[in-house]
């Protein structure tokens, strides 16, 4: 999917959840700085480990994530990836292959730097996005569930 006109991209960053929220003038903003990216099935994404550069959204098609070889989730239209490593500069948590032929929305680190910092309310976006992201990695940890078991004989509090 080829964009041939700018609102096809801004209709586009509506429907990711971290920029739902944003109005047309931030959208059309973000996507100045937004580039559209083919992929290819079997092609590496994202790398664990290895340091992020990009911030990725899925316009279309499927990716597969892995984490220390282990496969993890599907992303699809509408997901995106890239934003922890991006944001900590730390080495990237996750290796993301696409599955499918695909089209990304793609912004480098340094646009995403700047649009945190001159995009209003993106910021606070980021942040719930990111608690999210924490508390789905604490449901599925199995050490969460030994701690609910261990805090079951104990009485909680609201």
């Amino acid at each position: 999917m080829l964009f041939h006109r700018r609102s096809q991209k801004i209709d586009l960053l509506r429907k990711v959840p971290l920029f739902n929220k944003l109005n047309k003038r931030q959208l059309n903003e973000i996507g100045k700085y937004a580039d559209e990216l083919p992929m290819k099935a079997g092609q590496m994404l994202a790398q664990q480990d290895k340091r992020g550069l990009d911030f990725d959204f899925i316009v279309e098609g499927k990716a597969r994530v892995e984490k220390d070889g282990e496969f993890i989730r599907y992303l699809t239209a509408g997901d995106f990836f890239g934003e922890i490593a991006i944001i900590d500069g730390a080495p990237r948590t996750a290796t993301v292959i696409a599955e499918t032929d695909m089209t990304l929305l793609v912004v480098s680190k340094r646009s995403f730097d700047y649009l945190l910092d001159t995009v209003p309310g993106l910021q606070k976006k980021m942040l719930v996005s990111l608690c999210s992201y924490l508390r789905r990695a604490e449901m599925a940890s199995p050490r969460s569930h030994e701690k609910e078991e261990e805090n079951d004989s104990h009485p909680r509090r609201a």
